[in-house]
């Protein structure tokens, strides 16, 4: 069974590096034709798909986060990584990672549980 379980710090704060680590197991993140994606929810707003990055490595951002996101991937460990440089109070969110069925399609058929990261000083 595919499971995905999203990782990393709680509280950044501003202006700091917002680091987050996706591991998954029940599959490989290398299988086509699949997409390994970020999603975040704010409070009172809709679920914003932030990137992802491909089974074949290549990556997709959100252009509203203006070059801020770095998505990267471990292999060897089956894991994937979001990076949002220069936090900002707005970045605080549920942080989402989940597996797109094809990329681009934006189907989420697996999601990790979500993890809760607030920007505050």
């Amino acid at each position: 069974q595919v499971q995905l379980q999203e990782s990393g710090p709680g509280l950044v704060k501003p202006s700091q590096m917002l680091s987050l680590t996706c591991t998954v197991s029940g599959t490989n993140i290398t299988t086509i034709y699949y997409a390994w994606t970020w999603l975040r929810q704010a409070p009172g707003k809709a679920l914003e798909r932030l990137g992802a990055i491909n089974y074949d490595g290549t990556t997709f951002y959100d252009p509203t986060l203006q070059s801020r996101a770095s998505i990267s991937r471990d292999t060897s460990k089956n894991q994937f990584s979001l990076q949002l440089t220069s936090a900002i109070p707005e970045d605080t969110a549920v942080y989402y990672c989940a597996r797109d069925m094809q990329i681009g399609l934006q189907q989420y058929d697996y999601w990790g549980q979500g993890t809760q990261v607030t920007v505050s000083s």
